[in-house]
């Protein structure tokens, strides 16, 4: 579900426990990074609950799972939307996958200490919840992010072959590269969006 082929196939994307933050605007923009920066902080929190003595105890060691996006735009601009995307109409929730021992309480607590660490008051606006995407194709997609609409071209084409439609045009990304760090040509990014039969 993390890293699939190059090609697009069809995924039953079962429940999962995330933490999310909202935001919306161009992703270039500093108020993009300042919310991913107040995200990982409660996500590391959460992580390293063992070394702080506030673990639950069923407990366990893992490796934080990547960020993802789930992507949108505004209402306003759907209504003149002509298919050039204005990124500064984006919308988007920022999610890290958290493993199944983490309860609401739990994550509540994760925030607040959390807040004491960190100066970044984006991470009172961290939320806790549980997702259910069920019947979704996906694909990995090489390369820059504004390169993406081909993806997602070859991504419909598959659907129309195999008697789905997508269910809207909002569509979820996780980034297996650190964006920040990474050669544009070298990024690995997963595409999905959720699909329904014809």
């Amino acid at each position: 579900m993390y890293i699939p082929k190059p090609t697009p196939e069809l995924v039953d994307i079962p429940s999962f426990k995330f933490l999310s933050i909202d935001g919306q605007g161009n992703p270039n923009n500093s108020s993009f990074g300042q919310n991913i920066e107040a995200l990982y902080a409660v996500a590391y929190t959460v992580r390293m609950s063992h070394k702080a003595g506030f673990s639950p105890s069923n407990y366990f060691e893992y490796t934080v799972y990547p960020l993802e996006g789930v992507w949108d735009i505004s209402e306003g601009a759907k209504q003149t939307y002509d298919g050039e995307l204005d990124k500064d109409s984006l919308v988007y929730s920022l999610m890290i996958r958290q493993p199944d021992f983490v309860s609401e309480e739990f994550a509540e607590e994760a925030i607040k200490r959390a807040l004491t660490k960190k100066r970044n008051e984006l991470i009172s606006k961290v939320q806790f919840n549980s997702l259910h995407e069920g019947q979704c194709v996906q694909m990995l997609h090489k390369g820059s992010f504004d390169d993406e609409a081909k993806s997602f071209e070859e991504m419909e084409t598959f659907c129309d072959k195999s008697g789905f439609i997508r269910k809207s045009k909002k569509h979820r990304e996780i980034y297996l590269s650190d964006f920040r760090k990474t050669e544009t040509d070298k990024l690995k990014t997963t595409l999905r969006f959720q699909v329904t039969r014809k």
